[in-house]
């Protein structure tokens, strides 16, 4: 049953994301030891990438749109759970990622989890700031060699 996973599972599969992330993490932090930045940047990426499946419950709003909305009755109708409404049409958009059901009540209502768009907002955020301060060490580094090869 669609229905299940749809409401299921975006927070589960997100859960178990950063689960199985975390050991390639550590081990790359272990080894490498990158800056903090770097590590920040990392994480970031991860956590927009996470959200961003989880927003569009993992491709399934791109392939089955419908499916996400509503079970197919036997007639080949989709209808909202719990309700007698039948599916009119689905608007999906894929940034900022939106599924919008529109129903023949006339109500519309959002399938993307409330939680989503702000993880994916914030990942995106961070992973920006963090590479330009990555970007930002690099060029003083850079200089800085400059400035040795200059006065020798």
């Amino acid at each position: 049953m669609v229905s299940l996973f749809t409401f299921f599972g975006p927070p589960v599969i997100t859960l178990l994301l950063f689960a199985v992330g975390t050991f390639p993490y550590f081990l790359w932090a272990a080894r490498r030891k990158p800056s903090q930045p770097a590590r920040w940047a990392v994480i970031g990426t991860a956590t927009a990438i996470a959200a961003y499946g989880a927003a569009t419950v993992y491709g399934l709003a791109f392939t089955h749109p419908l499916d996400v909305c509503g079970d197919k009755t036997g007639a080949g109708v989709y209808m909202d759970a719990g309700r007698d409404y039948g599916l009119t049409s689905v608007s999906v958009n894929s940034f900022p990622p939106s599924i919008t059901c529109h129903w023949t009540s006339g109500h519309s209502t959002e399938m993307v989890w409330f939680w989503a768009p702000p993880l994916l907002y914030a990942g995106l955020v961070c992973s920006v700031i963090c590479s330009a301060l990555l970007l930002g060490n690099r060029h003083k580094r850079r200089m800085g060699r400059h400035d040795k090869e200059t006065d020798a």
